[in-house]
C-alpha cells in the first residue's frame, strides 16, 4: 500500500488559519476529490471537526486520542499504526494523509508519495506543515497554475516521491 500525504501549504509552509484553508483555490479542492475518491483517508480529529461532515465516496479514517469522539460513518482509530493497518486490511491501494499538522508530523516516516499544492502566497497561517529534508524526495510531476475568478492566489501542483520509493 502507498501512503501519500494530500496537502496544500503556502510558501512560509502554512497549511492553516483559525481552523480552515487559509485561501479559496477552487483547483486543489476538485484535485482533492478527485485523488481521494475510493480511497480511504486519514485525517486527525480537529480537521475532521474543521472539514465538519462525512466526504461522500471516501472512507474516512479519525486518529483521535479520545475514547468518547465517534461520528457516525467514520473508522476510528487511537494511533496512526491503528489507522494504517486499518486500510492495509481493508484493501486499501493508496491512503491519503489529509491533516493536520500533528498528523503529518506522525505520519513523516512511513510516508511514500507527496500530492503538494505549493500556494505562492503568505497566507499569514497559524498551523503550519512540518519541515522537511527535500533532499529526501524527488519531484516527479509540476504544474503551475495562475490566480484567476475561482483561485485566490497562483500555485503550483508537485508530486513528489521519496527517492527510496523510486
Amino acid at each position: 500500500m502507498i501512503i501519500s500525504f494530500l496537502v496544500a501549504m503556502d510558501e512560509k509552509r502554512g497549511i492553516g488559519k483559525a481552523g480552515r484553508l487559509p485561501w479559496r483555490l477552487s483547483s486543489d479542492l476538485k484535485r482533492f476529490r478527485e485523488l481521494t475518491m475510493g480511497h480511504h483517508i486519514i485525517v486527525g480529529r480537529k480537521t475532521f471537526e474543521s472539514i465538519g461532515k462525512l466526504l461522500p465516496g471516501r472512507q474516512m479514517i479519525i486518529v483521535t486520542r479520545s475514547e468518547s469522539f465517534v461520528p457516525e460513518g467514520c473508522f476510528i482509530a487511537h494511533s496512526i499504526s491503528d489507522a494504517i493497518s486499518l486500510a492495509r486490511e481493508r484493501g486499501e491501494s493508496e491512503l491519503f494523509v489529509c491533516g493536520g499538522a500533528e498528523i503529518y508530523a506522525q505520519m513523516f516516516g512511513v510516508t511514500d508519495r507527496m500530492y503538494l499544492t505549493l500556494v505562492h502566497a503568505d497566507s499569514e497561517a497559524d498551523t503550519f506543515f512540518p519541515e522537511w529534508d527535500s533532499c529526501e524526495w524527488i519531484e516527479v510531476e509540476s504544474e503551475h497554475r495562475a490566480a484567476d475568478e475561482k483561485n485566490q492566489y497562483s500555485f503550483t501542483f508537485k508530486v513528489l516521491a521519496r527517492k527510496s520509493q523510486v
